[in-house]
């Protein structure tokens, strides 16, 4: 059978033309919209999410006008075909429900917390005209506060006068009172004869809160206070005993004027008496607290306590302790006024006296203190502190040991029991020592102690 090829017609080839025409300007659309045009919306693949849901981040967006912008947040929520979503969102295909999803992007949960947002939408609901109205309202304010007045009198006028408040308060039943009235008023209560024991000690321990304060403790003794705490050193109640001394020793520290109205009200000599009468514990441990801040920074004082025999009330004191804690206070107290009267000395060599430094000096050297320590027998009594297990007992007794030696080293060359206890103590702490290098510690507390030892040992050969 014979084929015969048909005539292709014009108007189907035609038709194919337009066809392929037609097929090439759609790809060339298809390939300019395929490119990433400026403010495209890209995305980035999150590999790390599971197989159920695919994660994206929104790095940059449109900003076109008919879209609606969504507001993400920390949860994930249904994102609609026509909402857009600001720069740095997640956006995800959720593969079980088909929808997309949108939430906070990582930095804007570092910042854009639930707090912040709330904080940025009640800054943002004011209107324009509101700002205006409050800064033409913030300069009204400013042309009406005063250009004439000063900033003194500006700030004065934002107070009231103590006067005032003080009708005020007593209108409410209330009461302002200064310190001094105060003090006052305690001390009225304390004299009462309707006041208790009870009464009494809280009063004690209010004023010995206030007399801190230097001007308190110096209008205390103006108002008779210092006699009202004298007082109760004398009574026969251990615990007012107690708390009184304690109101005498927090008064008189670091204040000059105090103590000397206290040495002249005869009050180191009361301390003395109490020191040497049978006391509890905690009022002897009191009384030497006020006899160390009398004594302390004060030559007269000292040369007073030397001269009324406070050194052998001291010695008594320290032969009858057996627990070493007054044994402590008191070689503390003597190695402090050792090292006071050096340092004046020292002071004195190196420099040029004024005339105030002239006074201190000639005051101290009145004060022969390490002559009445000899006398007394404080060279062998000091070693007795080291027989202690504490090491902060012997600490001090080394640093005393140390501050007497110009007077005590023949006694100490000659005492085979402190040569002892130095050399048995020396190899117990450099063992602590090289314990403590073991472990990487260095310029240790027991290292300062095997110093010490070396230095006293030093000066014995």
């Amino acid at each position: 059978m014979k084929f015969t090829p048909r005539p292709v017609r014009k108007s189907s080839f035609s038709s194919f033309i337009l066809t392929i025409v037609l097929l090439l300007h759609c790809c060339h659309i298809t390939s300019i919209l395929g490119q990433n045009s400026e403010g495209a919306l890209t995305v980035v693949e999150n590999t790390e999410e599971g197989d159920e849901e695919e994660e994206v981040t929104v790095v940059d967006d449109n900003d076109e006008e008919d879209l609606e912008v969504v507001q993400p947040t920390e949860q994930w929520q249904t994102l609609k075909p026509d909402q857009a979503v600001p720069p740095g969102s997640h956006v995800r295909l959720n593969l079980q429900t088909g929808e997309r999803e949108v939430r906070l992007g990582e930095e804007q949960l570092k910042y854009w917390t639930q707090e912040h947002r709330e904080k940025e939408e009640t800054q943002s609901s004011f209107s324009p005209d509101e700002l205006k109205r409050a800064m033409k309202k913030i300069k009204e304010d400013l042309s009406l506060s005063g250009k004439d007045t000063s900033p003194q009198e500006s700030v004065i006028s934002k107070y009231r006068p103590l006067e005032e408040l003080k009708k005020d308060m007593a209108q409410l039943d209330m009461l302002v009172e200064t310190d001094v009235q105060i003090m006052r008023r305690l001390l009225d209560q304390f004299n009462s004869s309707n006041s208790t024991t009870e009464q009494r000690l809280g009063i004690l321990l209010e004023l010995e809160y206030m007399v801190h304060q230097v001007d308190n403790a110096q209008n205390l003794c103006s108002m008779g206070g210092l006699q009202v705490v004298l007082e109760g050193l004398n009574s026969s109640d251990f615990r007012l005993q107690e708390n009184s001394a304690f109101v005498l020793g927090s008064a008189v520290s670091s204040n000059p004027v105090v103590q000397v109205k206290a040495v002249e009200s005869g009050a180191l000599q009361t301390l003395l008496t109490t020191l040497a009468t049978v006391q509890p514990l905690n009022v002897k441990k009191k009384v030497l607290f006020a006899v160390a801040s009398l004594l302390r920074h004060f030559p007269y004082a000292q040369h007073h306590f030397l001269s009324h025999g406070g050194l052998q009330v001291l010695s008594e004191l320290f032969r009858a302790d057996g627990g070493g804690v007054l044994r402590t206070r008191i070689v503390t107290m003597l190695y402090d006024m050792i090292s006071e009267k050096e340092l004046i000395s020292q002071a004195g060599l190196d420099s040029v006296l004024d005339a105030s430094h002239e006074e201190r000096v000639r005051q101290y050297s009145k004060v022969s203190l390490q002559g009445h320590l000899l006398e007394k027998g404080w060279c062998s009594l000091v070693p007795q502190l080291l027989e202690s297990t504490e090491h902060d007992y012997r600490e001090k007794g080394l640093r005393a040991l140390l501050a007497m030696a110009p007077v005590c080293l023949d006694q100490y060359r000659s005492d085979s029991a402190l040569l002892d206890s130095l050399l048995s103590l020396k190899d117990q702490y450099q063992e602590m020592v090289q314990s403590e290098m073991i472990l990487g510690e260095e310029n240790s507390y027991f290292a300062e102690i095997v110093e010490l030892i070396d230095a006293l040992q030093v000066k014995m050969k």
